[in-house]
């Protein structure tokens, strides 16, 4: 996946200050946002090349798992650069869309990578799937309330866990039109795991009393999630991956995805290495078990979890770009 420069930024001045909201050339690309409830304040951010009496249609990108601000800024040997966890580069983004994505809770728009900044609580508070599709739902209302005007479609984008979270969002917002499910499972997550374990065999990386072990252990670890399951100190599989990530994250995301009735497009790569090709395949046949056929499925051969092809060891082809716009040609086919 892209981690690099969605445009070319030029610093104006070498004590230009971008680290905030304020004066900062992002602010001249984004306009920033909040949706303030009783108990939450969600932060969205919005892009578009011309004035909203011009935008058609609403786009709402919905990241993946990384606990990071959208942008961070980068200082080294003299030079700045601003990186971003979004893989889109903002030229692909169509003039009559208004692009929306959304900040992780407790992380600013934009953060630099220099200075000293610790996960916070309220992250892994948050860290669950109901929540980040309520966020979702709450940014769009909010837009469609704000402009006062019903676009002509209104499309979210979900890659990685941000798939989940489409598939989620899709059984509580009726005002999406088209759905985008890209480099996700159809199964719970856990089974991934395993998955991939029994492959490791079937390369010769494991023997099978090697991944018996792991299984069970990877069983244990399971137990252990599912008996404290709002646990926010206790970690899995990384420090930013709570118990309660783990936990609410679990669901079978096609049984969410059984219930939109709108146009959906799935895709994933069949070099994928962080969700198993095989849960992904789960998404078609269910359709076609419950004689749905509102589903475009798209498997991309030697593309991995972000859509890289490995060229050789260690240099990658980018193609996000090219996903991208079958994407968009889709929604432009599909009523």
């Amino acid at each position: 996946m892209k981690q690099t420069l969605l445009f070319s930024i030029i610093l104006l001045a070498s004590n230009l200050i971008l680290f905030g909201q304020n004066n900062t050339v992002l602010d001249k690309i984004y306009k920033h946002s909040s949706v303030i409830t009783e108990n939450d304040t969600i932060n969205y951010h919005t892009h578009a090349k011309q004035s909203i009496d011009s935008i058609n249609t609403l786009f709402l990108y919905i990241q993946g798992s990384r606990a990071r601000s959208l942008y961070q800024l980068r200082e080294r040997n003299g030079k700045t650069s601003i990186k971003t966890v979004l893989p889109f580069t903002l030229t692909t983004i169509p003039t009559n869309y208004l692009f929306v994505v959304i900040s992780r809770k407790g992380f600013p728009f934009l953060m630099k990578t220099a200075k000293s900044f610790s996960t916070p609580k309220s992250y892994f508070e948050h860290q669950t799937l109901q929540y980040r599709a309520n966020q979702a739902d709450l940014v769009i209302n909010d837009l469609c309330n704000k402009y006062n005007k019903k676009f002509d479609k209104i499309i979210v984008l979900g890659h990685s866990e941000g798939s989940d979270v489409t598939a989620k969002l899709g059984t509580i917002n009726d005002k999406i039109t088209h759905f985008g499910y890209l480099s996700g499972g159809g199964n719970t997550q856990f089974i991934d795991f395993v998955t991939f374990i029994r492959k490791d065999v079937d390369k010769g990386h494991l023997t099978e009393q090697q991944a018996q072990n792991k299984i069970d252990t990877l069983f244990n670890d399971l137990k252990n999630i599912m008996s404290d399951p709002n646990a926010t100190d206790k970690f899995w599989q990384g420090e930013n991956n709570s118990y309660n990530r783990w936990s609410h994250f679990s669901e079978p995301p096609v049984e969410n995805l059984l219930q939109i009735e709108k146009p959906i497009f799935a895709a994933i790569g069949t070099k994928d290495q962080a969700v198993a090709l095989e849960s992904a395949y789960l998404i078609p046949i269910e359709f076609i078990r419950h004689r749905k056929d509102n589903l475009t499925f798209k498997v991309y051969p030697d593309l991995d979890h972000g859509f890289g092809k490995e060229i050789e060891n260690g240099k990658f082809e980018e193609h996000w770009d090219d996903v991208f716009q079958d994407f968009l040609n889709w929604v432009n086919q599909t009523e």
